[in-house]
């Protein structure tokens, strides 16, 4: 089913229990959470939007062996502070809550995600990245239509591996996720590279992403506790929450090492604090 999707939902993957850890240790983080107004950025998935607020932010690019904090959009003033609380401005917490985490730790190297791995045939996996989504309620932004190997660049493609956990139950009304089945067949038409040094921006787009047609999406709600495998190249994006409720989610990417390299130009690098480290334990 994975293989002919490019994508396979398996609900109840992870327990109640879990899923309250991973909640209760983000609260924890966020309380504790201190980013200075200059650092504060806006998260967005629009090409011209992306390139301004991550592109021209050394904040977004140097975050892969850190745990950093980006927010909505719109919910900070011109001078970076907060026009509603910071709890309810986040969007995401990325990218090496896998790496510095306790909980998170635990979560991604947990035997079941290692028994997944190897059904699935991996030989060398190492976690690339990790991130917490919160959706919030009413301004959660949508995602547009991406594949993951746009932002996370092998050779060969076919390498990167995405786990997508429901922390909350996603439906349609919250921002579910929704996939074009079958499209991790064609390849990928558009990168998000490093620019050169000097060029205003870090980061810049080198070819288009084509326009999807929206009738071949469907839409694939889950219950909390659930996991969604995701190929890296099948297309798939979300909708703006404009729900009361939230749609927690955390998510991280793993790539087959054994005979990959992985791009020096993404904007992803492992550091020598922090290579990527095995899945398996």
């Amino acid at each position: 089913q994975f293989c002919k999707d490019g994508f396979l939902v398996l609900e109840h993957f992870f327990t109640t229990e879990e899923c309250d850890s991973m909640r209760n240790q983000i609260q924890r983080i966020v309380a504790e959470m201190e980013v200075p107004p200059h650092c504060r950025t806006e998260f967005s998935t629009r090409e011209e939007e992306q390139l301004q607020a991550q592109g021209s932010s050394d904040y977004f690019l140097t975050s892969g062996d850190k745990i950093r904090f980006f927010f909505e959009k719109g919910v900070l003033d011109k001078k970076g502070n907060f026009l509603i609380p910071k709890e309810k401005s986040i969007s995401k917490i990325g990218h090496a809550l896998h790496a510095y985490d306790p909980v998170f730790k635990r979560i991604t190297h947990s035997s079941k995600v290692q028994e997944l791995g190897r059904k699935l045939g991996l030989e060398r996996p190492v976690v690339v990245q990790s991130m917490y989504i919160f959706k919030q309620p009413g301004i959660g932004g949508e995602v547009t239509p991406h594949q993951d190997a746009t932002f996370l660049h092998t050779e060969p493609l076919g390498r990167i591996l995405g786990f997508w956990i429901a922390l909350e139950d996603a439906t349609r009304e919250n921002g579910c996720l929704w996939f074009i089945p079958g499209s991790h067949t064609n390849g990928i038409t558009r990168r998000m590279v490093r620019a050169a040094s000097g060029a205003s921006t870090c980061v810049e787009f080198v070819g288009s992403e084509p326009t999807y047609d929206d009738n071949q999406f469907i839409p694939l709600p889950i219950s909390k506790g659930g996991l969604i495998l995701i190929h890296g190249e099948v297309v798939h994006k979300s909708e703006l929450n404009s729900s009361e409720s939230s749609r927690h989610a955390f998510t991280f990417h793993v790539m087959e090492a054994k005979d990959t390299s992985w791009s020096k130009e993404n904007w992803l690098q492992p550091t020598p604090e922090l290579p990527f480290p095995s899945l398996y334990t």
